[in-house]
């Protein structure tokens, strides 16, 4: 009888959720859902071209700007495809090879949107402080050499991810907490020892928090800098350069570190409460970085609302 017990099956679908209590109205919600990845798509696409066709915006601040739109373009397609299947056709299996390449997806591009914002700060800090060297300083090559080494880190660093699931044994349990797929999500459901999972896990999470550390010292020497200047109306003009890329880091980190402490501590909170959080992590950047800058940065405004009245 012990032997029939400990026999498993293993587990090869996982099956993702939409929102636990409101499935019979997933078809209404989708059109929301689907307005936002509408928005996400058009706003970052037209973030790209506005930067691509302009000359006067082909400076490092813009170039930074054009990779967190990539990133955002990045973030949103990886979670699509599963999200439609759940909110418009009631499809919620995902196999497990293609569960381990969406997390890969989706943790490479958050990764790589913390190093952008990193990067943004480092860049705000430069042309605030050094606004003399700040063209020679950082270079279209440098800002190349910067995408790259950043772009290769955010991906090396979630590398690990995919390859320690698959290695893992997953039975009896196969339903996951979100309409895609997470690694701290995924490796819960494992029969074996997950013990590297839960280490590099801590360790990529630690990375991203470092990042955001980062920024935090960046906007001290901002504000230092900032007060060190003579003028009130230079000082608020300085100021005024940092507030689009604020607004983006609070969007970015905040949902990130609610998601974390929720699957850290919150063990019996609600599964409602924790889709929600899950799916403004992966929506509202993208919706809302664009926004953001059409509307607080100047030079992308006047030069979109030039181009739409050529049209």
């Amino acid at each position: 009888m012990s032997i029939i017990n400990t026999v498993c099956v293993a587990i090869t679908i996982f099956f993702l959720v939409g929102i636990p209590g409101l499935e019979y109205a997933h078809i209404w919600i989708s059109i929301p859902i689907c307005s936002m990845y509408l928005v996400a798509f058009l706003g970052n696409c037209t973030i790209l071209f506005v930067i691509k066709t302009e000359p006067s915006l082909h400076e490092p601040m813009y170039y930074f700007l054009s990779m967190l739109a990539l990133s955002d373009l990045g973030l949103s397609l990886s979670s699509l495809p599963t999200v439609l299947r759940i909110f418009l056709f009631n499809a919620p299996e995902i196999f497990a090879s293609a569960c381990f390449t969406q997390e890969f997806f989706i943790h490479g591009f958050t990764a790589l949107e913390s190093s952008v914002l990193l990067i943004m700060s480092f860049d705000r800090f430069l042309a605030i402080h050094h606004p003399l060297r700040y063209s020679s300083i950082l270079t279209t090559v440098k800002v190349v050499q910067i995408g790259i080494a950043f772009s290769f880190r955010s991906f090396l660093l979630v590398l690990p991810f995919p390859l320690t699931l698959r290695k893992l044994k997953y039975c009896n349990k196969s339903q996951l907490s979100h309409s895609y797929c997470l690694h701290q999500d995924v490796m819960k459901l494992a029969c074996s020892d997950n013990r590297i999972n839960v280490i590099y896990g801590f360790f990529g999470a630690l990375c991203i928090m470092v990042d955001f550390t980062l920024i935090v010292v960046s906007y001290i020497l901002i504000i230092k800098t900032v007060l060190g200047i003579a003028s009130q109306k230079k000082q608020l003009k300085a100021l005024n350069t940092c507030v689009s890329h604020i607004c983006a880091v609070i969007i970015f980190y905040l949902p990130i570190i609610n998601l974390a402490i929720v699957h850290r501590f919150a063990q019996h909170v609600s599964p409602l409460f924790n889709v929600l959080m899950a799916n403004v992590l992966l929506l509202v950047p993208p919706v809302m970085n664009p926004i953001v800058y059409c509307v607080k940065t100047r030079q992308i405004r006047v030069r979109l609302v030039a181009k739409l009245c050529q049209k």
